[in-house]
């Protein structure tokens, strides 16, 4: 297999939705906010080019379909799709797209598999030929959103995937489609059904992280998102897939850091969970 980070259009948000309850005067100094507060943050995607042809793309980001106003409004910062981009940079059309994974339903996390913006045009897909493997509580969930993240959800989307007949929705620990190389396992403490998926056969396992932890600052294991539903339990789940990748001595990979894509992880002296080997790329 070969394994690349794949950017996606960028996004900012504000600092302290993103960091919960820790203080500005620490997080800052991690992102440092823009003069309306916000911090700068990536939205990757996981390429995984498998020997016999096949290619998996684990997420597409916020990807470029919303239009002016609402790109604005939620701090989308470029027009094209970036994702698209990085792609043909690879040698990749959309239509070279196999099988795209998704951790949930969150736009920022599954606006890609949206064409972008254009004006009087409805909503349409970007990858033509692509299978889609989700949770079934994270497509319960967008199908029946809380109050607290309905507006998290693009209300056409599901019944876009569903009309091309190439929906898995998976629930155990593997996929019809993908095989044994990819496993998952589940989180509720960010939304429910959140889909952590572990890809091996690179260099080492590589476990994509979603919003479990969104970044290497949030590897410090207190730091949780103000988005969180339950933030003591996503402190328990974060306790024990990091302290998994730890013991594998595997990568943790993050869709959201706005500098790293990936990294190692370990204990300081006193026992706290530190990233290191930060990486900008995987190659």
């Amino acid at each position: 297999m070969q394994l690349h980070a794949i950017e996606g259009n960028r996004q900012r948000l504000d600092g302290g939705a993103m960091f919960g309850n820790c203080p500005k005067s620490m997080w800052e100094t991690w992102c440092p906010p823009d003069e309306k507060n916000r911090i700068s943050l990536a939205c990757r995607g996981l390429l995984v080019r498998e020997d016999g042809g096949r290619n998996v793309l684990l997420e597409t980001g916020i990807g470029s379909f919303f239009p002016p106003k609402l790109r604005e409004r939620y701090g989308v910062e470029e027009e094209q799709s970036v994702l698209l981009e990085s792609l043909a940079a690879l040698g990749l059309r959309e239509s070279d797209i196999d099988v795209i994974v998704l951790s949930h339903l969150h736009f920022d996390h599954a606006g890609g598999l949206l064409a972008p913006w254009q004006e009087a045009t409805p909503h349409r897909l970007a990858f033509s030929k692509a299978s889609y493997v989700v949770s079934e509580r994270a497509w319960e969930r967008a199908k029946n959103p809380h109050p607290r993240d309905k507006a998290s959800y693009v209300p056409e989307l599901q019944t876009l995937m569903e009309a091309t007949g190439r929906v898995e929705i998976v629930g155990g620990e593997t996929s019809r489609l993908l095989g044994p190389s990819y496993t998952f396992s589940y989180s509720e403490g960010h939304t429910p059904g959140l889909m952590l998926t572990r890809v091996e056969g690179g260099e080492r396992p590589v476990t994509f992280l979603g919003d479990l932890v969104p970044g290497t600052p949030w590897v410090n294991l207190p730091i949780t998102m103000g988005y969180d539903r339950y933030p003591e339990l996503l402190i328990d789940e974060k306790t024990a897939i990091l302290g998994r990748i730890l013991d594998e001595d595997g990568l943790a990979f993050y869709t959201h850091d706005p500098k790293f894509c990936a990294s190692r992880l370990t204990r300081d002296e006193k026992g706290k969970m530190m990233a290191t080997d930060k990486r900008a790329t995987l190659a």
